[in-house]
């Protein structure tokens, strides 16, 4: 089988997660990966032997100054391949998106540009088929990613009505806490509803969903507080077993230990994630209550690693290297090791 030719372009902190679950898919090869940067990051791909190209031929010049193995820049690299994953930095992808175009290849931008930018939004679990064969799509962002893989598993067991959610925002990416962030404050979003609710529209227009968003003074990832009307009254039960129907929905309990994001994120590096990654959404089964047909829970988003198995399956939709969403989440699955319960691995059993 002829893999699925892929190219990177912006290795920060997605695009590196991006490129290295792509060069552990069966059916993908990394061609190379693009930047403008002359930092750390593009000298540890180097040391790994992944093909760095230059977004221009200035940055390639400045690359090679810094002492970086450049092979050639983001045109030469465009003409070896099938998608490119566009990562650069919010806005960068919608002005990129004209240069892959003319290069006449297909690509994925993330969740910072907007719904425009490719006319389709992308949420693996929602609407896979969608996207099959299209030139482009655009994976939602971290935050948006999580309130459709949840209210889509709540829409599948026909209990969902509407749903409201406060989210408390990580202030930025840990890597550049010291460059912005906040400090002994809070910031609210100025405007109700926050981008998150109509954003998730765009995956679904059929969901019912408003947004209130906080940004909070830390960086390990974000935190979600949804008060849920369902069709009908229902019992807890009920709702786990529908949570229990994606596998990029896992299960925490306060009884282990598990009360912060700290925590979660420390048991990401015991299970020896790559980067303490977390795939999944993590929702506090012990938290969530059922009243009638009022639901309530709250779980953790890590909003650096998300995104990457959407990136992934889009990249077989787009591609056709896939026609069935449930086939290639079970790849990406079983190759990134997401499961909806931490302490159990199903592919050793």
């Amino acid at each position: 089988m002829e893999k699925i030719k892929v190219a990177v372009n912006g290795y920060g902190v997605i695009g590196k997660r991006v490129a290295d679950a792509v060069m552990l898919q069966p059916d993908m090869e990394l061609i190379g990966v693009c930047d403008v940067a002359t930092d750390w990051r593009m000298k540890v791909a180097n040391t790994r032997d992944i093909p760095m190209y230059a977004f221009s031929y200035g940055a390639a010049e400045k690359m090679r100054e810094a002492g970086i193995t450049v092979t050639g820049i983001l045109d030469d690299l465009l003409k070896q391949v099938d998608i490119v994953v566009d990562c650069a930095p919010k806005k960068y992808g919608a002005q990129n998106a004209e240069r892959y175009r003319l290069a006449g290849v297909k690509f994925i931008v993330q969740g910072g540009e907007s719904h425009n930018t490719t006319g389709h939004s992308f949420v693996a679990e929602a609407n896979y088929e969608t996207a099959i064969g299209r030139t482009s799509t655009r994976v939602v962002s971290c935050n948006t990613t999580s309130i459709v893989r949840t209210l889509t598993a709540l829409k599948r067991a026909g209990l969902l009505k509407s749903a409201r959610g406060t989210l408390l925002r990580r202030a930025t990416d840990p890597w550049e806490s010291h460059l912005n962030g906040i400090m002994n404050t809070l910031v609210p979003e100025k405007e109700i509803p926050s981008h998150q609710g109509p954003d998730a529209q765009s995956v679904d227009p059929e969901l019912d969903v408003v947004t209130a968003a906080v940004k909070v003074p830390e960086t390990l990832s974000h935190l979600h507080y949804w008060t849920v009307r369902l069709t009908r009254p229902a019992s807890k039960e009920e709702v786990l077993n529908a949570f229990k129907t994606s596998s990029r929905i896992a299960l925490i309990r306060y009884e282990d230990g598990l009360s912060a994001n700290n925590s979660v994120k420390e048991l990401m590096l015991d299970l020896g994630r790559p980067h303490g990654d977390m795939y999944e959404v993590a929702v506090w089964e012990d938290m969530l209550k059922v009243e009638g047909d009022e639901l309530f829970y709250a779980y953790l988003v890590d909003n650096q690693a998300i995104v990457v198995p959407e990136n992934i399956d889009a990249i077989r939709a787009l591609t056709k290297g896939e026609s069935s969403a449930g086939n290639s989440i079970a790849t990406t699955d079983k190759v990134l090791f997401i499961h909806p319960e931490f302490f159990l691995n199903p592919y050793l059993v």
